[in-house]
């Protein structure tokens, strides 16, 4: 009961979705409750809003809450910010082969369907070298994954 009416609400939001991103802590929902606020107390508790709770990765899925999931991460360093918003549910959903989090990735990463699948099995099977310690970061996370995509004949054309 409770996710339909998390869905209803994030459903009303829809149209004032677009014009609610803002630049340094991206889209979610901490930017839409903390829009218009100034200071870096109100950024912090956006941003970390938008990271719990998987409602950024929700956004990037649907297209709500000022997230586009039709756009292009051009570089690494978008790749890492992704990963590193979302390295709870993304190590979540690695240990389990799937997930919505993991299909964002792979989204974003620009990856066909047979890739996706490919990925999502490799990287559950190389779990452990991804996720190294219990202090990597999302840059670590991002270079294991670069690296155990090279090694994959069937997945090479998407190393970075």
């Amino acid at each position: 009961m409770k996710k339909v009416i998390a869905a209803a609400v994030l459903a009303g939001l829809m149209p004032l979705s677009q014009a609610m991103a803002d630049q340094d802590i991206g889209c979610g929902l901490g930017s839409m409750v903390f829009a218009g606020k100034e200071g870096k107390v109100f950024k912090v508790l956006g941003a970390t809003t938008n990271g719990t709770s998987g409602n950024q990765t929700f956004g990037i899925t649907f297209g709500t809450l000022g997230c586009e999931g039709d756009g292009v991460i051009s570089s690494k360093e978008k790749l890492a910010m992704f990963i590193d918003g979302n390295m709870d549910n993304l190590a979540r959903d690695i240990a389990r082969g799937e997930g919505e989090t993991l299909a964002t990735l792979t989204d974003v990463w620009g990856m066909s369907d047979e890739a996706k699948a490919e990925f999502n099995t490799q990287a559950r099977n190389n779990y452990a070298a991804i996720f190294a310690s219990e202090n990597v970061t999302s840059a670590d996370v991002l270079a294991n994954l670069n690296t155990m995509v090279a090694d994959q004949n069937t997945l090479a054309a998407y190393a970075l």
